[in-house]
């Protein structure tokens, strides 16, 4: 028979009145709320009574009768008579006396007075007949609701009794267990000898290698299908086995760092949306989105387990395990750290990216060396192959931060790195887009106008395909590379002023000064007199090293060549803190400050000629020619080719070729002013001695010089030598690696005649004779008596 009832269709709900629906729902609304009341009331009064039985406490019962009374009393009871086999006279007697107790018929096992009353007793026995009983029921038993079964009758619910567990049994179970493991505990382990250790050790190694190995190779060969044995991997750098534990989270670390070096994508994996969650999709693209989540996620815990393993060896933390001792602790950490920068270099473009940034910066302040280095050719290779500006920007905020949380407290090499940013040109104007408009696309008025109905059509059609083509541009445009490359130097510089107003007794003021000679021409104009007075004054103060000094007078003219030629100021302070410092130069193996005062040199004379005057010119190309005699000769190629540069730019350097003076006065080579030293009575006669210089290179130099510098001739330089700069030579000819440039000729040496090759042509036949006689004759020792012509003597 099949149900007649049905579910009310949508059209009956129509025709249902709102009204008849309120109250319906009112209904509904009540029953909850009555039910609800209901339960409370009841929950209430159950609180009620367990508060009343737990303050109520039942009296203690009179205490019992001794064994002995107690048979008495049965005795007594056996001998006297029923009483109905009583006389009245008799049974009238006993009440009387029972009124009038005494001492003799007093129960004397009872320690009570005579005139306590009966009540008493009566009151303990209600008492404690009013305290509620707590009656052993057996334990309500849990039923589990199964599915019901249908039939004529209707729905017949279906339970099951929930099995109880015997825990009783199961306590001994554990405790024989426990017991066993004891007894199994208790037994002696087998002593190996340290042979049969290291046996063991290689044995257990070899065996989690080839585990690593099949692992990596099944993840690389199929990353989409074997996601999950990431996690596997990842779970190896928790080895418990203190005899392997360290080498084996060493291998996990690399293993995983290539791993993911190989499987990541090109793209930043980003979340999903809720909408996207929701939304049905290709088996591919679930299987898609599944990879990158695992991949993700396991990346995110790899990463955290290299940063834990990096602070517990910062904090010298040792684990609960003490499975790895903390000497072990610094080989795991520079193992993470490598591992760290290795990802930070290869996978600029995926996820967590920052938080690795984050972690690497710190480090290179660290105290250890060895990580500090890692971590500093990690940013200089980062820099150097971030071809848009997005890394740089995000490690140049990080360092800037870590400078000033540090309170300038940090190592100059941090600053340095700054030096390896790849930043040319930036965004110098604010109208950078009048100089590189963008494309126009035709409005639709130019269109009614100019073209056909066909035209028209062609031309939305190819509109839109050059804004398809526009967005899905991998290659990022020039304006965005510059806007980047424009923050990132805003924060150097600011990095760079603070450091200049508030720590001018830094150790960074050189890394300081250094840098901004490099990005100088980048500066904005409105700061040029400012740092000018800053670069003077530091100069003036006298507390720079020469080092330091050459830096400032290397910032200057960097300012004035470029936008700062616009600005009418004479540099002259400059020129001769630069004419003073040059004798004060190092002239032995450190002699790298003859790069900076050549690439000084080339921004004073070669890029402000007309603004330099003789006198200056020639007093600078005499000392020069002075300092070239003293320093090495990759120094002294550098300084010949800077004085030909002076001597062709400037028309009246062939003074100091002629002998004769020039005007009044006498050169003063120790005045420190070359304006008033009075170069011009001088003469080049140190080209002389370069002339004779043991490098041939040099003498090369020195004898071009002589004859004027020609540019043609047989006095002119070699193309080799005559195209390249000064600072280019430098580096060149430098014998930083014990080499000489160019390589010394090996001599050969020459061949020794025989003695007996040499006689037979000078000597006589005669004393030839008496030679080869006196050769071939045998020598008979004898001993020799040194004091022969002593006793000779004493005798005569």
């Amino acid at each position: 028979r099949k149900n007649t009832k049905r579910v009310p269709s949508f059209r009956k709900l129509l025709r249902t009145s709102k009204i008849k629906l309120d109250n319906k729902l009112k209904n509904k609304q009540y029953k909850q709320q009555s039910a609800a009341k209901k339960y409370r009331k009841e929950q209430k009064k159950l609180r009620e009574a367990v508060r009343d039985a737990i303050s109520r406490k039942p009296f203690p019962l009179e205490e019992c009768k001794k064994k002995q009374v107690a048979e008495k009393r049965e005795e007594e009871e056996e001998d006297a008579l029923p009483l109905d086999m009583m006389d009245e006279d008799d049974l009238k007697l006993m009440e009387d006396l029972a009124q009038k107790a005494s001492f003799l018929t007093r129960d004397l096992s009872s320690d009570e007075p005579v005139h306590v009353k009966k009540r008493k007793h009566e009151n303990v026995i209600d008492k404690y007949e009013k305290v509620p009983r707590r009656m052993q029921t057996e334990p309500e038993k849990e039923l589990i609701h199964l599915l019901p079964i249908k039939d004529k009758g209707g729905i017949i619910p279906q339970t099951m009794e929930k099995p109880v567990l015997n825990v009783a049994q199961d306590e001994e179970e554990d405790t024989e267990e426990m017991e066993e493991a004891e007894d199994f505990n208790e037994e002696p382990l087998p002593v190996l000898t340290p042979e049969e250790m290291a046996a063991q050790r290689r044995q257990k190694l070899q065996e989690r290698k080839v585990h690593i190995a099949a692992l990596a190779s099944a993840i690389l060969s199929e990353p989409d299908n074997n996601i999950k044995k990431l996690k596997e991997l990842r779970a190896m750098l928790m080895e418990q086995d203190p005899n392997v534990a360290v080498i084996v989270r060493k291998l996990v670390m690399v293993s995983l760092m290539e791993i993911f070096k190989d499987i990541v994508p090109s793209y930043k994996i980003r979340p999903l949306t809720e909408a996207e969650k929701a939304t049905k999709v290709k088996k591919e693209t679930q299987k898609l989105r599944e990879f990158e989540e695992g991949l993700v996620s396991q990346y995110k815990f790899y990463l955290e387990n290299l940063e834990q393993t990096i602070k517990d060896w910062k904090q010298r933390k040792l684990k609960k395990s003490n499975v790895i001792s903390l000497k072990a602790y610094k080989g795991l950490a520079e193992i993470a750290v490598k591992c760290l920068c290795e990802l930070l270099v290869a996978l600029p473009h995926f996820n967590f990216h920052n938080n690795i940034i984050v972690l690497i910066v710190p480090l290179m302040n660290d105290a250890s060396k060895m990580i500090s280095e890692l971590c500093f050719e990690a940013v200089k290779k980062l820099f150097k192959q971030d071809k848009l500006g997005y890394a740089s920007l995000g490690v140049v905020k990080v360092i800037s931060g870590l400078v000033r949380g540090r309170n300038y407290d940090v190592r100059p090499e941090v600053l340095k790195v700054f030096l390896h940013l790849r930043i040319k040109e930036v965004e110098l104007q604010k109208d950078a887009e009048d100089i590189a408009p963008k494309k126009k696309f035709m409005t639709y008025k130019e269109k009614r106008k100019n073209l056909s109905r066909m035209q028209r059509k062609w031309k939305k059609a190819e509109e839109k395909l050059e804004r398809e083509l526009l967005e899905a541009e991998a290659s990022e445009s020039k304006e965005k590379k510059l806007k980047l490359h424009t923050e990132t130097l805003n924060i150097v510089f600011v990095t760079y002023f603070r450091i200049l107003k508030k720590a001018q007794k830094s150790p960074l003021l050189p890394a300081v000064l250094e840098g901004l000679a490099k990005f100088a021409h980048l500066i904005n104009v409105e700061f040029f007199d400012d740092l000018l007075i800053v670069l003077h004054s530091l100069i003036a103060s006298g507390g720079l090293s020469y080092r330091e000094s050459l830096h400032c007078i290397l910032s200057a003219f960097h300012i004035l060549s470029g936008q700062g030629d616009v600005l009418n100021i004479d540099p002259m302070k400059f020129y001769t803190h630069l004419y003073k410092t040059l004798f004060s130069l190092h002239a032995g193996r450190t002699n790298d400050d003859i790069g900076i005062v050549l690439q000084c040199l080339d921004a004073m004379f070669a890029k402000r000629r007309k603004q330099v005057s003789q006198q200056r010119a020639l007093a600078f190309l005499k000392r020069l020619s002075m300092l070239a005699l003293h320093v090495l000769p990759n120094s002294s190629v550098g300084i010949l080719a800077t004085n030909r540069v002076l001597m062709q730019t400037f028309p009246k350097m062939d003074l100091l070729l002629d002998n004769e003076s020039q005007g009044s006065g006498v050169y003063l080579p120790e005045l420190d002013e070359p304006e008033h030293c009075n170069a011009q009575n001088t003469a080049l006669w140190e080209l002389h001695l370069l002339q004779r210089h043991y490098h041939p290179t040099v003498q090369k130099f020195a004898a071009h010089l002589i004859v004027g510098a020609p540019t043609e001739g047989s006095g002119a330089l070699s193309l080799d030598l005559s195209q390249r700069p000064a600072t280019e030579l430098f580096e060149a000819y430098s014998t930083r690696g014990m080499t000489f440039n160019p390589p010394v000729a090996s001599v050969t040496p020459r061949r020794k005649d025989t003695f007996s090759q040499t006689t037979d042509s000078f000597i006589d036949e005669e004393l030839n004779k008496q030679l080869q006689q006196h050769i071939s004759e045998t020598v008979v020792h004898k001993p020799l008596d040194f004091a022969k012509h002593l006793k000779e003597s004493s005798l005569s």
